[in-house]
């Protein structure tokens, strides 16, 4: 685990950093947004139901190559996760190793906001662009996701039901909308050769092959008093009912 300033990474060693406001003219990195409003003990399942969700669709079973340019893909096993703090099941890739590593990023994240704080998750997709020696490989995103987390204080264990209801309705809605923007038809690197497969693939887990990847997160101090107020409109809303 890497710790850059306020920013800590958990990635695929290889690539020299790129600073976040550096263009890459070779390729266009598309960046998606999600915003999630939870309770603190709420915080790992949310963003782990969504960085799931986004892996499960960049994902590809092994790889298995009979020659240079004949090759067969395994098949990815899928698993149903009933969150505790939420009323929602998300569905992952059945890799434990994927989820340690996931886990472990998060948990990380969770461990470093504050009660009332918030700050943002990100996972960047990334290609290797070989560079000759002595230089290290250049590391070209080409797609964001960035999910800002909201964490708010509820008064009492009513108000924590309704939010467990409220926070797995809009978990919903964002993983429609995760797969409707996967479905279109946007850049994807092409299918590399063997000896190509570790610039656009993630080959270190023995039973799923993500494109290579990286998380890191950045915590904002405090959050804003008006979504504090939204959740608490929700939840003041629902009671009336």
């Amino acid at each position: 685990m890497e710790v850059l300033d306020e920013v800590q990474s958990q990635s695929n060693q290889g690539c020299d950093e790129q600073d976040g406001n550096t263009q890459h003219p070779t390729m266009n990195c598309r960046s998606e947004v999600l915003e999630v409003t939870v309770e603190a003990r709420q915080v790992e399942e949310a963003i782990l139901a969504l960085l799931h969700t986004i892996l499960l669709h960049r994902s590809t079973g092994k790889f298995h190559y009979k020659k240079e340019g004949t090759y067969s893909i395994g098949t990815v096993g899928t698993q149903d996760i009933d969150c505790d703090f939420i009323d929602f099941t998300f569905v992952r890739v059945f890799s434990e190793e994927l989820d340690r590593v996931l886990k472990k990023a998060v948990s990380e994240f969770k461990d470093a906001l504050s009660s009332d704080g918030m700050g943002q998750i990100s996972l960047e997709f990334y290609q290797k662009k070989k560079s000759r020696w002595p230089f290290s490989d250049e590391c070209i995103p080409w797609e964001v996701w960035t999910i800002k987390v909201n964490v708010v204080n509820l008064a009492n264990e009513q108000e924590r039901q309704i939010c467990r209801e409220k926070v797995g309705e809009k978990l919903g809605e964002k993983v429609i909308n995760v797969v409707e923007v996967i479905n279109r038809h946007e850049y994807l690197p092409k299918m590399p050769t063997q000896s190509e497969v570790d610039n656009v693939f993630d080959t270190s887990l023995k039973d799923v092959q993500p494109y290579l990847y990286k998380i890191t997160y950045q915590i904002t101090d405090s959050l804003g008093t008006s979504v504090s107020t939204t959740m608490r409109r929700l939840i003041k809303d629902t009671l009336a009912l």
